[in-house]
């Protein structure tokens, strides 16, 4: 999943587990996919006429597309500043890799999230990136802060319910 580089003067901050991820998929591109493209791309060169030769063709084209990520990949890891959230010494705060628990005053219910680097985003499951206005606004608040945030809807308010460094229980 493509996402945005970050600006200069920000820092690429990742969970282990996140990095973890962008390094495997490097390693299936790198060791799997791409030698096995290569291989299907030779193959249809010595079938002779490229210009007409679908395989050829479509895994030039497929081999691009693994090279572009690939370099992608190598890049976000470069730059990336893993941050371990079990080293987090503060742990009634909200710092990047919490979980926490919000109840959104307005709408009466719960919401979980945890505070994830921008490789690492997975809005199904509750993972947002830390330089998002929700995360940015719970930066540094604790159990029982209410939490303001500008959304296109209007203001919202939330109180943080719980923060943990570990996940919760499914």
């Amino acid at each position: 999943m493509p996402t945005v580089p970050p600006m200069a003067d920000q820092k690429n901050y990742i969970t282990p587990e996140g990095y973890a991820r962008l390094k495997d998929e490097f390693e299936q591109l790198y060791k799997v996919e791409r030698p096995k493209v290569v291989s299907d791309v030779s193959w249809a060169a010595s079938n002779g006429d490229r210009s007409e030769n679908g395989d050829y063709i479509y895994g030039k084209k497929r081999l691009r597309q693994i090279d572009s990520r690939l370099r992608f990949l190598m890049k976000r890891m470069d730059i990336a500043v893993v941050v371990d959230p079990n080293t987090q010494q503060d742990l009634e705060k909200i710092y990047f890799g919490a979980w926490v628990e919000l109840y959104a005053l307005d709408k009466d219910e719960s919401l979980h999230y945890r505070i994830v680097g921008q490789d690492e985003l997975e809005p199904s499951k509750g993972y947002i990136s830390w330089i998002s206005p929700l995360a940015r606004a719970m930066l540094g608040k604790q159990p029982g802060d209410v939490v303001r945030v500008i959304t296109p809807a209007g203001e919202e308010s939330f109180e943080v319910v719980d923060v943990s460094y570990h996940a919760p229980d499914a």
